[in-house]
């Protein structure tokens, strides 16, 4: 298996605002906050980021900003998703040169891309940058599932590293498991569903609610990576 980005929990982070402006000093303490109660990955700008409404120099500002305020003490992981191809990648590199450590990449919304578009949009983006990329299936915001013949394509590429899965069907899941086979780590997109994910050999979560009870979604994880299933 490539070597994961993380296991266990990690936050999508809200963005906080002031005066119709991203507040910086509430941006360190949120990611203080997740740092004290043990979470040590965060998503930065994915959609519970408003990354549909964050300008590309925001999220720059906020790439920037966070790596520099939490160093090697947390992974920095930024969404730079589109459903343009080349928005993604100019996002994607852009995010990669202002220090981040990996990439949650959205599979291309409301266009309905075929399984060769997924693939080609998804390698285009792999191709233009170096640094670790987790795909992010969600079809209820996608209108299209990345489904295990696709998926099966893109684990041969060693820039894919990870999956976070938003699908409640859980047959399908464990479908895709089974044709990633250890090539990638998978990741829970629903707090609901993360035990079950973890039992069926996930790695951990990407999560919003650990935006409110961070101590608590890290403790879920880490008690069932150490066998006290009862505790998680």
């Amino acid at each position: 298996m490539k070597t994961p980005l993380f296991t266990g929990a990690c936050t999508a982070l809200v963005t906080p605002f002031i005066n119709g402006k991203v507040n910086d000093s509430m941006l360190e303490i949120l990611l203080q906050r997740q740092m004290d109660a043990g979470i040590g990955t965060v998503v930065l700008c994915g959609t519970t980021g408003e990354s549909p409404t964050l300008s590309t120099d925001e999220k720059l500002s906020i790439f920037r900003h966070a790596k520099q305020y939490c160093g090697n003490g947390c992974t920095i992981i930024a969404g730079t998703g589109s459903n343009s191809t080349q928005k993604a990648i100019e996002l994607s590199r852009a995010a990669e040169e202002s220090g981040v450590d990996g990439l949650l990449v959205v599979s291309p919304y409301y266009n309905k891309a075929t399984p060769e578009g997924l693939v080609t949009h998804y390698s285009s983006i792999a191709s233009a940058v170096h640094i670790p990329i987790i795909l992010y299936n969600v079809p209820s915001r996608t209108a299209l599932d990345l489904g295990p013949a696709t998926l099966a394509r893109l684990a041969e590429c060693d820039r894919f590293i990870g999956l976070k899965e938003s699908s409640n069907d859980l047959s399908l899941v464990m479908e895709k498991m089974a044709v990633i086979d250890g090539r990638m780590a998978l990741y829970s997109g629903n707090d609901d569903l993360v035990y079950n994910l973890l039992t069926l050999k996930g790695d951990g979560v990407i999560s919003v609610v650990s935006n409110i009870l961070p101590g608590a979604m890290n403790r879920i994880c880490e008690s069932f990576f150490a066998g006290d299933y009862e505790s998680s």
